[in-house]
């Protein structure tokens, strides 16, 4: 624990606004307050205070809790980890003990449940405590595809056909008449492209109820079927709470694909660094025709708003040859280690990794 002598919050400044240009940021790092900041992750997540010790693996895996770390040091704040897996106390001691400024919120899952990191956010407005990010309402909309859908369509931003199917059915067989094959079978809640494999895209009644087992059981989650959409992968950064700013769109794009293979974003090409090295897997500038991307943006900050997203997100989509959109999903709290899609989306937009991460302390000051 800090000491508990407070600092003073950063200045207000509105972190809605447009970035300051690149040559001003050294003036405006200089002019930040120190803040107490108290990082919240998982205790699998916690990072050694010396990174030196650990492979290149290992740093991979805790990439994101080292760069903000490292980067809201640099900004001058005065920084703890809070490592958690199920202890709520810890969290109320950290907050009541240790009178942080705000809470730099990386937490995805609680009890082992993904389902739950919403409820830690919840626990925290409740303690009174700033933190960074999603608020619980943004968090429950985003966290279920097929709600998110539902109010994407609701609302004319075209989504695939998708159909639930809920754990507890037994082993009937599964049929779905009003969806056209090829489908995508993944988890309803997971994230990380969790249990998304080749095996994912299906063909007929068979494959689609033998995967949809797949998620029931390995995965533990409900299961969503989509409508198969073949076409570019598009993301789109986020930052704001009541006032929207849209980062520079990105694709992804795997130099060496199989021209076989559709593009299906599996749980191998998003971790796997070896895979992603043999694969030539990058995440790029994404060139659109400007219609396009105007209609990409206009659409992303629609369903920011709609999804009551805050703090910062990142919504993903398909784009097909003829130049549809379909949303795929929000992702709000999207990772954002250094080098990432979402920062290297901001570094595009003339914001530093630094100076993203102190927007991001600014925009849950502002809440």
């Amino acid at each position: 624990m800090t000491n508990d002598t407070r600092s003073e919050p950063s200045a207000p400044v509105d972190p809605d606004k447009s970035p300051a240009p690149a040559a001003r940021v050294s003036k405006a790092r200089r002019a930040i307050k120190k803040l107490r900041v108290t990082m919240l992750l998982h205790r699998d997540f916690l990072p050694p205070d010396d990174v030196s010790t650990i492979d290149a693996a290992e740093a991979h895996r805790v990439k994101t809790e080292i760069s903000v770390r490292a980067a809201l040091r640099e900004l001058g704040h005065d920084v703890t980890l809070l490592a958690v897996h199920d202890e709520l106390a810890a969290v109320r001691r950290a907050i009541e003990e240790g009178k942080p400024d705000i809470v730099f919120n990386l937490l995805e899952e609680f009890q082992g449940s993904v389902l739950f990191d919403q409820h830690v956010v919840s626990f925290l407005e409740l303690l009174g405590a700033k933190y960074t990010g999603c608020s619980p309402r943004g968090l429950v909309l985003a966290r279920d595809k097929a709600l998110s859908k539902a109010i994407a369509a609701h609302h004319r931003i075209r989504a695939p056909g998708f159909a639930v199917i809920k754990r507890g059915g037994g082993k009937r067989r599964v049929r779905l008449r009003r969806l056209a094959y090829p489908l995508i079978v993944k988890s309803l809640t997971g994230d990380s492209s969790l249990g998304i494999s080749r095996a994912s895209l299906v063909r007929d009644d068979e494959h689609l109820a033998e995967r949809v087992r797949f998620i029931h059981e390995r995965v533990g989650s409900d299961a969503i079927v989509e409508e198969f959409v073949p076409g570019r992968e598009v993301y789109v950064s986020l930052l704001g709470n009541e006032r929207v700013s849209a980062l520079p769109p990105n694709e992804l794009l795997v130099e060496k694909l199989d021209p076989k293979h559709e593009l299906i974003v599996t749980e191998k090409l998003k971790h796997d660094l070896r895979y992603q090295v043999e694969r030539g897997v990058a995440v790029v500038a994404a060139e659109l025709a400007p219609e396009t991307r105007a209609r990409l943006i206009r659409q992303s900050k629609r369903l920011y708003k709609l999804l009551q997203l805050e703090g910062y997100a990142r919504i993903d989509w398909r784009l097909r040859d003829d130049g549809e959109l379909f949303f795929l999903e929000a992702n709000p709290n999207p990772e954002v280690a250094r080098g990432e899609e979402f920062a290297d989306s901001a570094q595009a937009a003339g914001i530093g990794y630094e100076a993203l991460l102190q927007r991001i302390l600014a925009l849950g000051l502002a809440r």
